[in-house]
């Protein structure tokens, strides 16, 4: 009995967890729209390389903010004037909410920025999730396409009182400002 109870909750846990890691594996790449815009987890250079080969990207977003003197950082940076990629920072952070004024700001870089765009944060899944999310609001496509940017597809695990719970209540709390009812 014990047994097949165990067996039962490894495969609860494993699934979910075995998604979750190949997503982070394969860099947690997705359009958000085709040709406009591309979201993903910390690019390395050989995934811009690969990326804009695949999609032209031309721009970057990341939503990390400017870390100079990190490896990750400097490499992300070297690898976009090598690409002739316009390079963004637009720090914010999973655990806090985004206010309104801030999600401005955002929504202005990402109008701004030369197309396609690859939106990045550090997994991909609750800024980028949030990014994209606002990014789809403003072009004017549907609440239920827009809101799946923040979902358990792309990594985002959406519990309350969690660590990225704020990008969820963030999204409620923009919803109407977008357009949306909440």
């Amino acid at each position: 009995m014990y047994r097949k109870l165990l067996l039962f909750a490894a495969l609860c846990l494993g699934l979910p967890g075995g998604y979750l890691a190949q997503l982070q594996l394969r860099g947690n790449f997705h359009p958000v729209l085709e040709g406009v815009a591309y979201r993903s987890a910390q690019p390395s250079g050989d995934d811009l390389d690969r990326w804009i080969t695949e999609t032209g990207i031309r721009s970057v977003i990341n939503l990390r903010g400017e870390h100079t003197g990190t490896d990750w950082y400097d490499a992300e940076i070297a690898a976009s004037a090598r690409l002739n990629l316009v390079h963004y920072d637009f720090g914010m952070s999973a655990g806090k909410a985004l206010s309104q004024d801030r999600a401005q700001q955002l929504l202005a870089l990402l109008r701004a920025a030369p197309k396609p765009v690859l939106i990045h944060c550090k997994s991909g899944a609750d800024r980028t999730g949030l990014a994209s999310a606002l990014l789809l609001a403003a072009l004017s496509q549907d609440e239920e396409m827009a809101e799946a940017q923040i979902s358990f597809r792309y990594g985002h695990i959406s519990i309350p009182h969690t660590a990225a719970w704020p990008m969820d209540q963030s999204w409620e709390a923009l919803e109407p400002w977008l357009g949306f009812s909440s």
